[in-house]
């Protein structure tokens, strides 16, 4: 199980704190001490983001823990040139949680299937049509009531699967403005649609 304790040490004149970028480097030659520190200054921010997608926390600290063992593999594929340690580090745990969904997806999808192989009883497959297809349009009037930048950015993370940079990236936005359009959005839709938290 995945602790995150930061160890309390105490010093007498606190050296200066070391860039991420720096301890990534130092990671990348297999500096033990180097990812300790690492881990001790985004393990909870990691964990927070692998979180808010699989919401179940045994997982989240598994994928986490996958996360951080990569890092340790990769680190020397980092480059300074193309980012910063902190987003190289977020988007491979959100790649690595979207990465965990879909195959929650697709195993919980074969699942079904096998059930409803198995399963010997009828059902009327056009009341469950007509149960979709109206769903279908729940959800499609409930995005036309968005703004287009949320709906271009809600389109673009949940059903193309992008990370928010990435969408950052395709819509020409700083990412902040994407993570604040998805979350308006989402508000939104939830108002629309009747959810509840």
């Amino acid at each position: 199980m995945l602790k995150l304790v930061t160890p309390h040490i105490e010093r007498d004149d606190p050296a200066p704190e070391v860039s991420l970028d720096s301890l990534l480097e130092r990671v990348a030659t297999a500096d033990q001490r180097a990812f300790s520190e690492l881990y001790d200054r985004v393990a909870p921010r990691v964990l927070g983001l692998v979180r808010r997608l699989l919401v179940d926390h045994a997982q989240s600290e598994e994928v986490t823990q996958e996360v951080f063992l990569e890092i340790w593999k990769t680190a020397p594929k980092f480059d300074t040139e193309r980012g910063a340690a902190m987003s190289w580090i977020l988007t491979m745990a959100h790649r690595r949680a979207v990465d965990r969904v879909r195959a929650s997806q697709a195993n919980h999808v074969r699942d079904l299937k096998i059930g409803i192989r198995d399963l010997e009883r009828e059902y009327d497959q056009t009341s469950e049509t007509v149960e979709i297809r109206i769903e279908h349009e729940r959800v499609k009037k409930a995005m036309g009531q968005l703004t287009e930048l949320q709906r271009q950015a809600i389109s673009l993370a949940y059903y193309g699967g992008y990370s928010h940079s990435e969408v950052a990236e395709l819509l020409h936005v700083p990412i902040g403005t994407v993570k604040t359009r998805l979350r308006d959005g989402m508000i939104r839709l939830r108002d629309e649609m009747g959810v509840t938290k």
